[in-house]
């Protein structure tokens, strides 16, 4: 794994960098421009405001690193960037030659746009809330975790497995890409158990273990036999209590084979490669890629209920084979909903 820290480099050393395969031909297709040996691995470079263990980095992170094993790009990343530091770090990589940055810019949006104005021969794919701007930026494209197909599903399980219909949402904060998910889990539960309530709390951080799991505990507290697990630590306060979880994003059910009874995945796999395509196409442009997260892209699924197989009702395992089918084909449509979720 290679954590590469671009603020240790000096100017010498980044012009050199930005010089490697500066004989290579380049072609110029109505997009960006790219080098004419299609075969050759692009240079990618990804900036995390996060450790990559974080749940929601460590997809984007998983998907590189299979683009990288494939021979498709060159990887390197900056992980715990402060939002003060992002700009800088986004300037270097693109100094340093790299054609594809990625990283989420939820908290330097405007930094962000303005850096890829000032590199219209780079190809951006950040994590944002707002929609590209062609106009403004037309090499600055937008992705996010659209996995509320998943999450629904997961809620349909959940409706059927608490038992005192209480069930605690710990998130991070209360932005869309958040408040879509629990939106479409509390959904899913309502669909089988309609009189289930919800304790729902944020966090104000995207990596808190302690307080995550100290907010889970108040909720278990006041009567929650089941808790979703937006952020890492509430899965730790279920398994000590002995209540269940439900996981979001990636499958922790290996750490917590009697806690984590199901969990929604998310598969960046197809948003990544849809950009790595265009930009070695040299067609890379402004773009939502909002779309590849969802199910019938391959960007979600449901995890396989594992240790949990036979302990959910058959009659609610086979309605959720039956929905999911249904989003896949189109015929169901889970709703997009990303006002805040309040407790009931």
């Amino acid at each position: 794994m290679t954590r590469t820290i671009l603020s240790q480099f000096s100017p010498s050393r980044r012009t050199v960098l930005k010089g490697m395969g500066a004989g290579a031909t380049l072609a110029v297709t109505g997009g960006l421009a790219t080098r004419a040996f299609a075969a050759d691995p692009i240079k990618v470079a990804a900036v995390y405001t996060v450790p990559v263990e974080q749940q929601w980095v460590s997809r984007i992170h998983k998907a590189a690193n299979a683009a990288k094993e494939r021979g498709d790009i060159e990887y390197v990343f900056t992980e715990n960037t402060a939002n003060t530091d992002y700009e800088r770090v986004m300037r270097e990589y693109c100094e340093a030659g790299h054609k594809l940055i990625l990283g989420e810019v939820f908290g330097v949006e405007d930094a962000a746009r303005a850096v890829a104005k000032d590199y219209p021969d780079v190809a951006f794919l950040m994590g944002s809330s707002f929609k590209p701007d062609a106009a403004a930026a037309p090499n600055f494209s937008t992705f996010d975790n659209f996995i509320q197909d998943a999450s629904y599903l997961s809620g349909l399980i959940a409706g059927a497995m608490t038992k005192s219909k209480n069930i605690g949402m710990v998130g991070g904060y209360p932005i869309p890409e958040v408040n879509r998910l629990m939106n479409a889990f509390m959904a899913g539960v309502k669909e089988v158990a309609p009189d289930t309530k919800f304790q729902v709390a944020f966090i104000g951080s995207w990596f808190d273990p302690p307080k995550a799991k100290e907010t889970a505990f108040a909720q278990i507290d006041a009567g929650a036999d089941l808790l979703y697990a937006e952020r890492f630590g509430v899965s730790d306060a279920a398994k000590e209590r002995k209540v269940l979880a439900v996981g979001n994003v990636i499958d922790t059910q290996g750490d917590y084979p009697e806690t984590v009874v199901a969990s929604a995945l998310w598969h960046f796999e197809p948003t990544l490669d849809h950009a790595i395509e265009q930009v070695k196409a040299g067609t890379f442009k402004a773009e939502d890629y909002g779309v590849y997260s969802f199910m019938k892209s391959g960007g979600c699924s449901l995890a396989p209920l594992g240790a949990f197989e036979g302990k959910v009702p058959a009659d609610v395992v086979s309605k959720v084979a039956e929905k999911e089918k249904a989003i896949k084909d189109g015929s169901f449509t889970v709703e997009i909903n990303d006002a805040e979720p309040k407790s009931s």
